[in-house]
């Protein structure tokens, strides 16, 4: 009972056998609760509001006070044990110099994110008045996550209380830790995530029900949902009827090229059209038989992202390119939007598989010379599928398609990782050079497609990526590694203000995503009309110049 008493001081007060929780926070807590919430302040990846950046730095905040109590019982623990006279001036201290830090790193931070804006050409000025209620909103999060905490402690408390009749109290205390982590994993796991994730795919299949306005079932045989399509206008779902609804006419095709254009192909199998993802697959392939899709010049693979869709900047320039004579497939695998569905990525790798091997495996009966340029897109999560619709494999995905095309990479994607591993040296992670350029080029400018100034040989795949993306440049191991694409020199659009600090960056960057699209093109995830120059380096038709890009990059802009 004499160990169980001097635990129970350490973590809280305790009246008889009932455990409360101790009311004020240690000396150390409130100190690294400063100190982290000076840290997330701090320049990031990309510009926040007010809201955002006061739960980021509540979160924040909260990690430091979790941190500055773990230093303080263990300097308890090797014996520092300040007087009470101490311990008032240590008070006092902090609370001028941790005042005064909170109301500085505040205001300064105002210049901080004018810079980060500045680096993603947005204007430097932000609103004061509502930067003002960063501290307020940091507050009010870090204060429920540290009540949070202190509950669950207090529940450790009592189910080690309890177990210490019948156990020493040393163990006792290590199995009310594992019963109460034990009850917490239960929970997030099994009702938590469990009832969100449900909860949200319902409200993302009702979503999914919808029609843009101005979107209109086609009459066009060439695409899906048509009265001649095998599939219902309904069965596609929003994204695809938005992807089949915006496709470019014969009349805007053949006005661009100066000639005769025909109707593109254009297949979408939506979740609804079928039971299982195999069987969504075979008919995506039936529809490109019925639409004449492997009798056209090239035919894109498109991977969508977790909804189901697909940019149109990357979709309409091959239409444009090649006058209508092109087909595109893509199946949808989940209603969810991206950011929810990387926790089930399994369901992508399983979709990107299925339809490429479909497609490849009728491709591949034609006849070499009668079958259309095969080539392969994704973006985001969409590129972690394509990339493990070949295993991984670079030789594959080179041996099999004629071109690819991957926007704003995972940290996951294999390819991509192991690309940038082996860059060359003296070349930047945010734009590695690969064996000379010979089959794959990274991209941010349409002149980096350029680079190195080496002829292509064979497959050509490119990869698209902002210097500013955090899905590109956010991984697990910025918690306790600073991450390369912080060495110098650095992509232009990082501010030269960001540092990286220990769990920090990692918690910044990660709020950064919820941002990843609210900047101007050519920044964050939002890649404008580089798809154009990237399809004409990848797989320009015959004659294709660049006058013919330049203009079609213009036309796409618009």
């Amino acid at each position: 009972m004499r160990a169980w008493s001097r635990f129970g001081t350490r973590l809280g007060e305790h009246t008889g056998d009932r455990p409360v929780v101790r009311g004020r926070p240690g000396w150390g807590a409130v100190a690294g609760a400063v100190l982290f919430y000076y840290l997330s302040l701090t320049p990031s990846m990309l510009p926040r509001s007010w809201w955002l950046q006061g739960v980021e730095a509540g979160v924040t905040a909260a990690i430091g006070y979790g941190a500055g109590a773990l230093v303080a019982a263990i300097a308890r623990r090797l014996g520092a044990r300040p007087g009470p006279r101490v311990r008032r001036t240590a008070w006092a201290v902090l609370a001028v110099v941790g005042a005064v830090l909170v109301v500085a790193v505040t205001a300064w931070s105002v210049r901080w994110q004018g810079e980060v804006r500045r680096a993603v050409s947005l204007p430097p000025e932000i609103s004061w008045w509502r930067w003002s209620l960063v501290p307020l909103a940091a507050l009010l999060t870090g204060a429920l996550i540290v009540l949070v905490a202190r509950v669950l402690r207090l529940a450790t408390r009592v189910v080690g209380r309890a177990l210490g009749r019948v156990v020493p109290a040393r163990l006792a205390l290590g199995a009310g830790v594992a019963v109460v982590a034990f009850l917490v994993v239960g929970f997030v796991q099994g009702f938590l995530l469990s009832g969100v994730l449900d909860v949200v795919e319902r409200a993302a299949s009702l979503t999914d029900q919808g029609t843009t306005a101005g979107i209109v079932r086609p009459q066009l045989p060439t695409l899906s949902g048509s009265p001649a399509s095998l599939e219902s206008w309904e069965s596609l779902g929003s994204k695809g009827r938005d992807f089949v609804g915006t496709a470019a006419t014969e009349a805007e095709l053949s006005a661009f090229a100066g000639r005769q254009a025909q109707d593109p192909v254009r297949v979408y199998v939506g979740l609804r059209s079928a039971d299982t993802l195999q069987g969504r697959a075979d008919l995506a392939v039936a529809e490109l038989e019925r639409t004449g899709g492997f009798r056209r010049s090239i035919l894109a693979v498109m991977a969508t992202t977790g909804s189901g869709w697909i940019n149109a900047q990357a979709s309409t320039p091959l239409e444009y390119m090649y006058a209508g004579d092109s087909a595109m497939v893509a199946i949808q695998y989940s209603y969810l939007p991206s950011w929810v569905s990387v926790l089930t990525e399994d369901e992508a790798t399983d979709a990107g598989r299925a339809l490429f091997d479909a497609v490849h495996a009728k491709w591949a009966t034609l006849p070499a010379g009668d079958r259309p340029r095969l080539v392969v897109y994704g973006e985001s999560l969409g590129s972690f599928a394509t990339e493990k619709a070949f295993d991984g494999r670079l030789d594959r995905l080179a041996a099999e398609t004629e071109g690819a095309l991957l926007v704003g990479p995972t940290f996951d994607n294999p390819i991509w990782r192991r690309v940038t591993d082996d860059r060359q040296q003296g070349s930047p992670v945010w734009r590695p050079v690969f064996e000379n350029g010979r089959s794959v080029r990274f991209a941010q400018v349409p002149a980096d497609l350029e680079l190195p100034a080496q002829p292509w040989d064979g497959t050509r795949v490119v990869y698209l990526q902002n210097g500013s993306d955090p899905i590109v440049w956010w991984s697990p191991g910025m918690l306790l590694s600073r991450p390369e694409w912080l060495d110098d020199p650095r992509a232009a659009d990082v501010s030269p203000a960001m540092r990286w600090y220990p769990v920090v960056t990692f918690w910044q960057v990660a709020c950064d995503l919820a941002g990843a699209n609210d900047v101007p093109a050519g920044f964050g995830h939002r890649y404008g009309t580089l798809p154009t120059d990237a399809w004409a380096a990848i797989a320009a038709p015959p004659g294709w110049t660049a006058a013919d890009t330049t203009r079609l990059a213009e036309l796409m802009a618009r």
